[in-house]
């Protein structure tokens, strides 16, 4: 069987920036072995699959290890997709996924733009070791799905150099690492989870779901410029809709090929 596959750079305007997605495109599921043999094969953060669903479509994402049940950047990438190749007339599309409900992206202007749902954090006791397994000084820590660490500084979270063997140990899904910013910047991020095969996330939608209620919160304001600070680093601007949360950047191409399973 030989299956179409594209390669895209999310919250980038050029390649090699941002964050790489696989999307396979399908006209009906295969069994789930073959959808997490495949992304694993393809070794990035996120393969996503999606297969029409009447004028929309259904999606899913995996890891290399795992299925998941939330992903930003390989959504914008699907997205990207759908616009360019089967529905370039379309300027808005409508995925239905399992947990997290209808996620639709839109274009407006150059930019495509997301509807996720927000996931608030609250404070809580860290897991026993997650501080020395992240490094730093945090403030506080807070958590939702994902453990959220809140530092002082940008130079305090680019500077973190964490052991992700225990991270990987601890009861964490997942920790988000940030701070205010700077230089036009509302707050940066950076992204592990090595529990679910995603050591550092260069960039992350799904984790800006929790970011900007927070960062509303301690703000006093609902529109946000944020900036992933990994090695390849990654821009976004977002904004807090009551229980939803907008999430917009740039997409590039960077592969379009077959694969045979």
């Amino acid at each position: 069987m030989r299956l179409p596959i594209y390669q895209v750079d999310a919250f980038a305007d050029r390649v090699f920036g941002g964050n790489p997605a696989a999307v396979c495109p399908l006209d009906a599921w295969l069994p789930d072995a073959t959808l997490q043999a495949i992304a694993a094969e393809n070794n990035l953060a996120e393969t996503a699959f999606f297969v029409p669903d009447g004028a929309d479509y259904a999606l899913r994402w995996f890891t290399p290890a795992v299925e998941v049940d939330l992903c930003g950047h390989a959504t914008l990438a699907s997205g990207h997709v759908v616009f360019a190749f089967p529905q370039p007339e379309r300027d808005r599309v409508n995925f239905h996924t399992v947990k997290a409900g209808t996620l639709t992206v839109a274009k407006c202007a150059d930019l495509l733009v997301m509807d996720f749902p927000a996931r608030p954090a609250s404070p809580a006791e860290p897991p026993p070791g997650l501080v020395a397994a992240l490094g730093g000084t945090p403030r506080e820590i807070l958590r939702a799905r994902d453990h959220l660490i809140v530092y002082d500084s940008p130079a305090d979270v680019a500077a973190l150099e964490p052991d992700l063997t225990a991270l990987a140990e601890l009861d964490c899904w997942a920790a988000i690492a940030t701070a205010p910013g700077d230089n036009g910047v509302d707050f940066v991020s950076r992204f592990f989870a090595p529990k679910q095969g995603v050591p550092e996330d260069p960039v992350t939608g799904s984790a800006h779901c929790t970011l900007v209620p927070y960062w509303a919160k301690r703000l006093g304001k609902t529109e946000f410029e944020a900036r992933q600070i990994s090695r390849r680093g990654g821009a976004l601007s977002c904004a807090l809709n009551g229980e939803r949360v907008s999430i917009a950047g740039r997409a590039a191409l960077y592969l379009e090929g077959q694969i045979s399973v």
